[in-house]
């Protein structure tokens, strides 16, 4: 049985998932007698094992079904995490493999929109190169692929006081370009994955290009997730007055990795509006009122009173 771990506004009590539950818990911010669209922000505990993986996503997705969501995020890695780059490599498949075959029909079947947030997609050059792309895909409820974003910046860190080696770029080729912002049926999505979150240009090019919603699906690890992960998607928020939608790992992936959690969403305002915490898996269900947006930004328009280009880049030239 799944377990739904949440906060609801940052005053609320932690809530877990029981028949009281049920019938208690409302969603946030309605505003109106029409209903308004639903998204679940998952937090799952990927292995190596991708039809456990899978397993558990497939429950996750028919229970934010059932819940009346129209769009379910997916974190980083929700396919595998490897404990090796051997077993990375070994374990990757094209978007036409089995795996994502798999999600597309599920999307087609339960009739939801998803964001799976960091697949391993074989490289373009496999056969010679052997490395592969993250790539935040988005499926449409007709079991389409509609966009494939590949994750731009990469986590090549070093942190010997707080136990953290990784380094991404030694399997994985930097995505070539950004992409549209995508229209869906909880508003228009921008996409980025993890890392790309310490990067506000990505988040500003996605605003500028009608984006209504920023999204993080994520892997962050413990040290740099207590120390970043929230003040970051907020800060993301608030500067671009979106809604921002993160799923993420949690917990114990295999010997050499554990991930931070706290799958978040954040309201234009920088409210954190849902928390799934740092044990377990589980999901966060919000509705997505975009008037708040409109409101936000009508009231306090930082975009119109931002410079152009040639001002930011004038000290470049003293």
């Amino acid at each position: 049985m799944v377990t739904f771990r949440c906060i609801l506004g940052r005053s609320a009590k932690y809530l877990a998932s029981h028949p009281v539950w049920r019938q208690q818990i409302k969603l946030q911010n309605r505003m109106s007698s029409l209903p308004l669209p639903v998204a679940a922000v998952c937090q799952v505990t990927a292995t190596p094992d991708k039809q456990a993986n899978l397993s558990a996503c497939k429950q996750l997705m028919e229970e934010a079904k059932e819940r009346g969501a129209s769009m379910v995020f997916l974190p980083e890695g929700f396919d595998y995490i490897g404990s090796s780059r051997e077993e990375s490599l070994s374990l990757a498949e094209s978007l036409t493999g089995d795996i994502i075959s798999q999600y597309t029909q599920l999307a087609r079947k339960l009739e939801v929109w998803l964001s799976l947030g960091g697949f391993h997609e074989r490289g373009h050059d496999w056969e010679s190169d052997r490395r592969l792309y993250n790539s935040h895909i988005i499926i449409n409820d007709k079991g389409d692929i509609v966009s494939v974003y590949r994750k731009a910046h990469l986590f090549d860190v070093e942190l010997p006081e707080k136990g953290v080696s990784l380094k991404e770029s030694a399997f994985v080729i930097p995505g070539p370009t950004l992409v549209s912002p995508v229209q869906t049926p909880i508003g228009k999505v921008g996409l980025g994955i993890c890392y790309d979150l310490r990067f506000p240009e990505l988040s500003l090019a996605m605003q500028r290009h009608g984006a209504e919603i920023l999204t993080y699906p994520s892997a962050f690890t413990v040290a740099t997730g207590a120390a970043h992960w929230e003040v970051l998607l907020r800060a993301r928020a608030i500067e671009n007055q979106c809604f921002v939608l993160a799923a993420a790992q949690v917990g114990q992936h295999h010997e050499k990795r554990q991930s931070y959690g706290h799958a978040l969403v954040v309201d234009p305002w920088g409210e954190v509006l849902g928390d799934c915490g740092g044990e377990k898996p589980g999901m966060v269900l919000v509705e997505i009122d975009l008037e708040k947006i409109r409101s936000i930004r009508r009231n306090m328009p930082v975009q119109q009173h931002r410079r152009d280009a040639s001002f930011y880049q004038s000290l470049e030239k003293t």
